[in-house]
């Protein structure tokens, strides 16, 4: 019996492999290859371009703790990172309740379709866009004194907030939809058998249906976390100077000072200390699954 199991396992494998090959072929040549290069240029003192000199060092990564300046700026962008994702979970989780077990029909399509709706947008018309309404005399400023009968000016453009808002607005899609595919997965008769015993909404929301659809929302944080981090684009845009943060550091380091070495050292930092948190984090986030 043991030798027809591992006859039929091996196979399924080898009638498997034609499908793997493609992708972890893609996967090796847009992932893998890319990363060995940086790490390559990490421990470098100059790009290796013909008639400049270089050699290994470990100065790019020395730089990261000699200059509080880059410590600062990484707990900045946890800080930013931690907070974009929570309130993700605020706006998202409650949408995708309403979508998985409110709605049927074409008003749930209705619905899904402007969740998803800002994937098919381009990520700088996005950020734009926030722009026009958040700026002084924008489209918020100039709707709200249309309708209140004093004039109030509304300027969050280069500002803290503004920098959550256009993030939150990029990132919250994951979490609707993530979540939304455990709580279409919770039987409703689970739910009518806790309201039929007496549990009022908040108890069955406590105890039922947030431990059951607790994956999605950990697949979910950890999805929008990490490219919240290292994000560049909204912060420089809706940020202004006030939108300096680790990943606009990095992306000086490569655009700006065409200091490729020291960017890429920064960034397999921050890939380190990503990693370190998600690996604390698992046996509780385990748990709560």
């Amino acid at each position: 019996m043991a030798g027809q199991v591992a006859t039929g396992s091996r196979s399924g494998l080898r009638s498997a492999l034609p499908l793997l090959v493609p992708a972890y072929l893609w996967l090796t040549v847009a992932i893998f290859l890319p990363l060995s290069a940086m790490v390559f240029f990490s421990f470098m003192t100059e790009l290796p371009l013909p008639g400049k000199a270089w050699s290994f060092t470990l100065d790019n990564y020395a730089t990261f703790f000699s200059q509080p300046l880059y410590l600062t700026l990484l707990a900045a962008s946890l800080r930013l990172g931690l907070e974009v994702t929570l309130w993700c979970i605020v706006i998202g989780y409650p949408a995708a309740y309403v979508l998985a077990k409110v709605f049927r029909g074409r008003s749930r399509e209705a619905i899904f379709l402007l969740v998803i709706l800002p994937f098919w947008s381009n990520g700088l018309v996005r950020i734009f866009s926030w722009a026009m309404v958040l700026r002084e005399g924008g489209i918020l400023d100039s709707a709200l004194n249309a309708v209140l009968p004093f004039n109030i000016n509304i300027d969050l453009m280069y500002s803290y907030p503004a920098v959550i808002i256009g993030l939150v607005h990029s990132y919250v899609p994951y979490m609707v939809l993530t979540c939304y595919l455990t709580l279409q997965a919770i039987d409703d008769s689970l739910i009518e058998a806790g309201r039929s015993l007496g549990a009022s909404r908040l108890q069955m929301l406590k105890r039922v249906i947030i431990p059951l659809s607790m994956p999605g929302l950990v697949a979910g944080a950890a999805l929008i976390f990490v490219p919240v981090v290292g994000s560049f684009m909204e912060p420089r845009i809706l940020g202004g100077r006030t939108g300096t943060f680790y990943g606009t550091v990095i992306e000086d380091q490569f655009v700006a000072v065409f200091n490729w070495p020291l960017g890429a050292a920064l960034s397999f930092i921050l890939l380190a200390v990503v990693l370190v948190i998600l690996a604390l984090a698992s046996p509780v986030l385990k748990r709560a699954a």
